[in-house]
């Protein structure tokens, strides 16, 4: 087994994110969904852009933001996720190495720009997101660092970055990276929506080799088509050495073969659902990278995700993650 440098390598998304406070109405004259995701083209992108003057911008990414969020919890982390040589492009990369993550990917030379996500957040602290995949979109085997994913304990996986075929096969090929290096891997199914458009392919990834999937209740249920959580858990613990299932005010459960943990939700004032799982799935694999308990591992990433839901945008500031270890 090769020694780790990294504790988690993420790859996903590099996105830069669009934040705006909004009603349903607004929601409604842009024929949004309410609590999804949609990928949108670079038309709608720029019409829903200037519709949303006055929004707030950060650098986001599910996989990114746990990233981020690992890194101010002490873990030593990496990240590959293709941006554009624009000016959003450099604010990603700035902004991620600013918060201690490696980042070594060669942004694209092309007329695509970088990625961004436009997010609508409601007052019941629903977020609603429309994805222009841009230069992210455009990640490949040649992106992959061999080198960086051989030398992390976790390599973290972002079901969003599904959707192109080539990101796909970049996928299979890290999981064939990691394994041969002894190390582990993992997956998020990012959105429901998401599940439904690459369910074969998930189970397909899946089985050839995740160790750890992350999922929320809904995902999870998409994944096997099965109405019952308790029975889509089940499979999932069948299929992979960890299940991490996230159930909002119910808590999160963590199937460990027959063993199941259940950790509660903290009590919160929820302003913005945005980066909950994002940063769970960061506490959970810091705790786990340093030989933690699966229990304790289950309430760092609780803390993470409640900090991250008491407050907008799903990167909670550096010095109150620390706080919590």
């Amino acid at each position: 087994m090769t020694a780790a440098t990294y504790d988690i390598t993420g790859i996903g998304n590099a996105i830069v994110d669009y934040l705006l406070p909004a009603g349903d109405d607004f929601l409604d004259r842009h024929d949004m969904r309410k609590g999804a995701m949609q990928l949108i083209d670079a038309d709608t992108a720029t019409r829903l852009t200037a519709a949303m003057a006055g929004g707030q911008t950060a650098s986001g990414g599910s996989v990114a933001n746990s990233c981020a969020v690992a890194a101010a919890l002490g873990a030593k982390v990496a990240f590959l996720g293709k941006v554009a040589a624009d000016e959003m492009g450099e604010v990603f990369a700035r902004e991620i190495r600013g918060q201690g993550v490696y980042y070594p990917t060669i942004p694209l030379r092309a007329h695509i720009p970088t990625a961004r996500c436009l997010i609508l957040v409601t007052p019941d602290g629903q977020r609603t997101m429309n994805t222009y995949l841009g230069a992210g979109g455009e990640f490949s085997l040649h992106d992959l660092d061999e080198s960086v994913i051989a030398a992390s304990t976790v390599t973290y996986l972002e079901g969003y970055l599904f959707d192109p075929p080539a990101a796909q096969d970049a996928f299979q090929e890290a999981v064939k990276m990691a394994r041969a290096a002894g190390k582990k891997t993992a997956l998020s199914l990012s959105d429901a929506f998401c599940v439904d458009r690459h369910r074969d392919g998930f189970r397909r990834l899946i089985a050839g080799g995740i160790d750890i999937l992350f999922a929320n209740e809904v995902e999870i249920c998409a994944l096997y088509e099965r109405s019952d959580f308790a029975e889509a858990a089940h499979e999932a613990a069948h299929d992979v050495g960890l299940a991490v299932l996230t159930r909002s005010e119910a808590g999160s459960e963590i199937h460990h073969g027959h063993e199941v943990i259940r950790i509660p939700a903290e009590p919160v004032n929820v302003v913005d659902t945005t980066g909950a799982g994002d940063a769970y799935a960061a506490g959970f694999l810091t705790a786990y990278c340093q030989g933690k308990s699966l229990r304790m591992a289950g309430e760092l990433g609780t803390k993470a995700a409640s900090l991250a839901i008491s407050r907008i945008g799903a990167r909670p500031p550096a010095e109150h993650l620390r706080a919590l270890v």
